[in-house]
């Protein structure tokens, strides 16, 4: 071979040598590009799969409740972490799991009706005045009255159908009856002028009852029937629902009246009304977890000072 040919020949086999390097790297690159993009992708399918298992769980089983306020004292208190075992209500998901946002939802099934003297949890149907919550919340009270009864309290003590019921075993009072005439103007029915401490006799709306209205009542019963889906309004005499003249309304599903054990500092049933049969989940099961969230004056802890407020006493305590 000519020394000019042996030159060509190789720096043809160099050239090709570095082609053959570069497209193996190029390959190289793609592949890496390729695995980080499969990883990102298996990462983003593990998060998803997690977050859909935990809302069928959250919606169908057991949904995880932190109790906020004090109204249930000494039964549950606020800052305590519970199980809630969801026999009143499986339904579609209600919230974004973490975040907090609302979802529409639906009850898909339940195991059983609530009963008299069960502590439920349930989707806070929103102050007296309004047709909607101005937020979603999880509520918890234990339900006094079933659909059908007529609930009454005097001198604080409940009364259901005329009979006097048992009080809770962890229920406090603070033995002072009120003559507060402001309070009158914030219970519910609006108009009837109830006590906390002598409220009623008010009967709890059963699916199928037959409501009668006049100008005298429409208050009672507005923010009820909007609930409800329907248009209600008032003029002169003439009261229209869903724009029909009309004297009478039929209730379109069971409802329930709840109170805190805490009778005398709680917001219940007897300031912001009936609870809806579809809004009530389920049951507590156990407090799993505890800690103080706020300090006397009522100012909330930070994350680094609930650390150092945990109550160890009240982990894994059935709640009834």
């Amino acid at each position: 071979m000519k020394k000019q040919d042996k030159k060509n020949f190789f720096d043809t086999l160099r050239l090709f040598l570095r082609k053959h390097k570069e497209k193996a790297k190029e390959k190289e690159e793609a592949r890496k590009k390729l695995s980080t993009t499969e990883t990102i992708l298996s990462f983003i399918k593990t998060v998803v799969g997690a977050l859909v298992l935990v809302m069928f769980l959250h919606s169908l089983l057991i949904a995880s409740f932190i109790v906020p306020t004090g109204s249930m004292e000494n039964t549950v208190m606020a800052g305590d972490f519970l199980l809630v075992n969801k026999i009143y209500g499986a339904s579609t998901p209600q919230i974004i799991p973490f975040l907090n946002i609302p979802l529409p939802y639906k009850i898909l099934f339940s195991i059983s009706d609530p009963e008299r003297g069960d502590v439920i949890v349930f989707v806070f149907p929103g102050n007296r005045d309004e047709v909607e919550a101005s937020e979603f919340q999880y509520y918890l009270k234990r339900c006094v009255a079933l659909p059908g009864d007529t609930v009454q309290i005097i001198d604080n003590k409940l009364y259901v159908n005329n009979k006097l019921q048992p009080i809770a075993k962890n229920a406090i009072f603070d033995n002072r009856v009120s003559t507060d005439k402001m309070e009158a103007l914030v219970t519910f029915p609006k108009g009837l002028n109830f006590l906390h401490d002598n409220y009623g006799p008010l009967r709890v709306p059963k699916k199928g009852d037959t409501i009668f209205i006049n100008p005298l009542n429409y208050y009672q019963w507005d923010i009820f029937i909007q609930r409800e889906g329907h248009t209600i309004s008032l003029s002169g005499n003439s009261i229209k629902i869903d724009d029909k003249i009309t004297t009478q309304y039929i209730v379109e599903q069971d409802y329930y009246f709840g109170m805190g054990d805490n009778r005398d500092h709680s917001s219940d049933s007897r300031y912001w009304g009936f609870i809806p049969r579809e809004n009530i989940l389920g049951s507590p099961i156990i407090c799993w977890f505890s800690w103080e969230m706020r300090d006397h004056y009522g100012n909330e802890y930070s994350l680094l000072e609930k650390f150092t407020k945990i109550r160890w006493g009240r982990m894994f305590r059935t709640i009834d």
